[in-house]
């Protein structure tokens, strides 16, 4: 029988030794009773699970993977992606982006200066605690073993399998954010107090491993047509997602026991030194993971049901890596090849905080505009955009954008960096969420584009497999799968210069994990992954020093060319033009001498005046841009005078903003120390749970 054990603190800074049996969570059971009206009908045993479903949407919309903790750091703290506002604007956020200033202010920061009491940590365990109990009452149907036992995919089976997703998936993202946390299983064994996230991996782990036989795979569920349902092929790539992060780097505090889920004592690999009393390291059976992972995901590459990696576009120019976000964009009940799990949002429904929060920003207002407000709190490292993405990788302009929407006339318009949100300022914007591209269009109110979120695609998978087996020294399988991500990408196996790439960034698994950051760049992912990967030190380490050669550059020169040929320049020279109808929103640009289309990805909506916004005789809503990627001459700027281009600020608001794009990028961070990554708990938290803050942070 699976066991946990529950790991007590320190008490009085010193841990209590000796374990006992009773210091174990046991699987119990609900009752008979339970299982029995659950199973009264398929009905039921559904509409149980559409409250934990319900529960998930909310919290995966609003907390963890929209707004909320994810919207605070997520998608604003890694090397490639940062914040739009001024540093002084947002410390509940930008501290805990930078690690609390190399957690020489975990002390400081006050535990409701971002978070609320029953926030992101709450809403995570109404989700578990919905769906223990259709585990648990499951566990006691009668069936339930020979079910396990015939390992064939039914109806029960496939009940149980998303019920224990729906319980794993939110325990691995109330780890990622706080670390140990209670361990909540609906049954009188359960403990008050914090159990050792490792604890948790391993049962998490042995539990998807055991339902993922009874699943169907996606696209197969007996009445479910789309992707917002779990199933087996999101279990099996679950399982690797988790197997990656249980065995690579986390910070640990030091007040916890550190054990696995049979209670036996684990011991660690260290990077770095000490910080307030947490380490950094990963598990020392750490490639037991990583098998485990390089397995389910080639299980998820050998029959991905219904999921499909792109590599065609029917359009002209092509570029299949576009193509999932596009179909992010229809109208409908539609969902995209690629993905393995989205969960749904309805158009004009609730919140829909990923287009809003992380999509291409407007100056729209929050009712009838073309389109609405749209924030735009991530933002591209400049550096990163002009100095790492490689100018023949097509999903730089996908991924970023340099101009925004005007929302009160459907005009296309010029970031600017000064700090600021919106269309208004913070530079460089993430690109694969824009209303503009959209079917169908909202513009009665903000937040309501219905735009699903695509928490699981194959690309990942891929990337997954590959890492996995380059950790385990797999090259062949790693090299195999790397490569048909970056030739997706550039086109070709001679466009995307894959070896030279590797030789870069010093070995095979460094350049996928890299690889990673260009395929997910403008989605949230890369914090994490830098942090488990041990590569967040040498990564920020790397921007830093780039970020102050172009300001040190533009300050002295008035322009920094970087070693990929690309030019940033004090100054860009733009024209608001017509391209004409069908042509205002650029696919894969066809030319790069246009300054109309290139680059591409951007413009606006075809066709405004169909949603009620009446357009002048003039009307002029593309942004042709001059001197973007090269330094122009003084004649080259006179004809473009001549031409009615305008001056506009560029690189010289990154020089007025040093410490915005430099000080207060990871601010302090040393490299060394143990990276304060982790979210305090709430003072209601710890006093109804009967633990305490470690990290260094206040206890009220």
């Amino acid at each position: 029988m699976k066991k946990i054990l529950y790991s007590t603190l320190f008490a009085a800074g010193i841990l209590m030794a000796g374990a006992s049996c009773s210091d174990y969570l046991e699987t119990d059971t609900l009752s008979k009773a339970d299982a029995a009206f659950v199973f009264s009908t398929d009905e039921t045993a559904r509409a149980a699970l559409e409250g934990a479903y319900s529960s998930w949407t909310d919290a995966g919309q609003n907390k963890v993977f929209g707004d909320g903790l994810f919207y605070a750091a997520d998608v604003a703290g890694s090397d490639i992606e940062r914040h739009p506002e001024n540093f002084s604007n947002q410390p509940g956020r930008h501290y805990p982006e930078s690690f609390y200033q190399n957690g020489n202010y975990a002390g400081e920061y006050t535990l409701l200066s971002y978070q609320k009491e029953n926030d992101t940590y709450a809403a995570l365990y109404e989700v578990i605690n919905k769906a223990v109990i259709v585990v648990n009452a499951i566990q006691t149907s009668e069936g339930f073993d020979e079910m396990l036992g015939a390992g064939v995919a039914c109806t029960m089976g496939q009940l149980y399998g998303e019920a224990v997703a729906l319980k794993a998936t939110a325990y691995r993202e109330l780890i990622k954010y706080f670390g140990d946390v209670p361990y909540i299983g609906g049954k009188t064994t359960d403990h008050e107090g914090l159990v050792g996230r490792d604890s948790i991996y391993d049962v998490i782990l042995e539990e998807l491993q055991q339902a993922a036989p009874v699943m169907y795979r996606v696209g197969s569920i007996p009445g479910i047509s789309g992707k917002n349902y779990f199933s087996r092929t999101y279990v099996e790539g679950l399982i690797g997602r988790i197997a990656l992060e249980a065995g690579g780097y986390q910070t640990r505090r030091g007040d916890i026991a550190r054990v696995d889920g049979l209670g036996e004592t684990i011991t660690f690999e260290n990077l770095g030194s000490e910080n307030n009393g947490a380490t950094y390291g990963r598990r020392s059976d750490w490639k037991d993971y990583y098998e485990l992972a390089r397995t389910y995901f080639k299980a998820v590459i050998d029959n991905p049901g219904s999921a499909t990696f792109i590599t065609t576009d029917s359009r002209t120019p092509a570029n299949p890596y576009q193509v999932f976000f596009q179909q992010m964009h229809q109208e409908g009940e539609a969902y995209a090849d690629e993905s393995i799990y989205e969960y749904a949002i309805s158009q004009g429904g609730g919140n829909d905080a990923r287009p809003y929060s992380f999509g291409r920003p407007t100056t729209g207002g929050s009712k009838n505009n073309y389109p609405c407000k749209n924030y735009g709190q991530g933002r591209i490292n400049p550096a990163f955009y002009y100095g790492v993405f490689d100018p023949a990788d097509m999903r730089r302009d996908v991924s970023c954008t340099v101009t925004a929407t005007a929302g009160a006339t459907g005009t296309e318009i010029l970031l600017p960096f000064k700090p600021g949100s919106q269309g208004k300022g913070g530079g460089i914007a993430y690109n694969k969420w824009d209303e503009n591209r959209q079917e169908k269009v909202w513009v009665a109110n903000q937040r309501k584009s219905g735009i699903n979120g695509p928490y699981m695609r194959m690309s990942e998978i891929y990337l997954g497999y590959a890492e996995a087996c380059a950790a385990l020294g797999d090259n062949t399988s790693a090299r195999q799968y790397l490569d048909i991500i970056r030739n997706r990408a550039f086109g070709s196996a001679s466009a995307a210069k894959t070896e030279a790439f590797i030789a870069k960034e010093g070995s095979l698994l460094n350049a996928i994990i890299q690889e990673r950051g260009f395929e997910f760049a403008g989605e949230g992912d890369r914090r994490w992954t830098l942090i488990r990967t041990g590569l967040i030190g040498p990564k920020v380490k790397e921007i830093k020093e780039l970020t102050k050669k172009m300001l040190d550059g533009l300050s002295a020169n008035g322009y920094y060319t970087f070693d990929n040929g690309n030019t940033i320049s004090a100054y860009v020279w733009t024209k608001s033009v017509d391209n004409g109808k069908g042509k205002r929103l650029t696919e894969q640009c066809p030319d790069e001498s246009d300054p109309t289309l290139f680059p591409g990805w951007r413009g606006v909506n075809n066709d405004w005046s169909a949603y009620g916004l009446v357009l002048p005789d003039n009307y002029a809503p593309n942004l042709a841009i001059k001197g973007l990627f090269d330094k122009l001459s003084d004649s080259e700027i006179a004809a473009l005078e001549a031409d009615g281009y305008t001056k506009q600020n560029w690189g010289v608001d990154l020089v007025s903003n040093y410490d915005e794009y430099y000080k207060y990028l990871f601010l302090d961070y040393d490299y060394v120390k143990a990276p304060i990554y982790l979210w305090p708990f709430t003072p209601n938290v710890m006093a109804n749970g009967h633990f305490t803050n470690g990290y260094g942070f206040k206890q009220e």
